[in-house]
């Protein structure tokens, strides 16, 4: 799967100028780089959320996305799950898989951040996609529910076959999720290729000025 060349400007500033870039089958690609660096803009990009400069939509496939600023609609945490037309005994299995079992009563406004974003990705992979975007998906989360967020994602991957554009802040995060990394440096990629080769041995001097900043490698 290919996403295609994107540009996007605003008021005159390119935030994003990127070639086109092939998913690999089945794999993980992290999107890293520092803050104003592009990386919410190629999500919403490739999740059609937002279209580039020329118009078209740049979705490659029917995708799941989460964006960056998790959302929950004003009813319980069950009824959230059921607005993807699951049963009542299917979404409570997902809120307890999720760690949200006990508050499956609980009206979706009153969770903490972390809880919101829990919920969130639940109700996101109660369906299979192709395609998962996630932008910062456990940026609210603390570290026990963020590893409970990547286990229930590793389980969904397992299951579906599907591919990940995973945008994160988190350079572990990266190292324990990739298969493929993006880094994007002032809204173009600077360089791609294995997780491993990226992180560890990178090519690019602006990679490596990266990485060293925020002490990985």
């Amino acid at each position: 799967m290919r996403l295609p060349p994107m540009t996007k400007t605003y008021s005159g500033r390119t935030v994003l100028d990127v070639p086109e870039i092939e998913l690999a089958d089945g794999a993980v690609h992290a999107v890293i780089g520092a803050n104003g660096s592009g990386k919410s803009t190629l999500a919403r990009l490739a999740a059609g959320a937002i279209r580039p400069d020329d118009g078209r939509d740049a979705r490659p496939a029917r995708a799941g996305y989460m964006p960056q600023r998790s959302y929950a609609f004003h009813m319980s945490a069950l009824s959230n799950l059921r607005l993807t037309g699951a049963d009542r005994a299917r979404a409570q299995a997902q809120l307890e898989t999720f760690g949200l079992g006990a508050l499956a009563r609980q009206k979706a406004p009153s969770l903490s951040g972390g809880e919101t974003a829990r919920l969130a990705l639940a109700r996101l992979l109660m369906e299979d996609y192709p395609l998962l975007i996630l932008d910062e998906p456990t940026a609210a989360m603390d570290i026990a529910a963020t590893l409970l967020a990547e286990d229930c994602l590793r389980r969904y991957r397992e299951r579906t076959g599907c591919m990940v554009l995973l945008v994160t802040h988190s350079l572990s995060q990266a190292k324990r999720l990739a298969d493929r990394v993006l880094f994007l440096s002032e809204g173009r990629l600077a360089e791609q290729g294995p997780a491993a080769q990226v992180l560890e041995t990178p090519r690019e001097p602006q990679t490596r000025a990266f990485l060293d900043f925020y002490a990985l490698g």
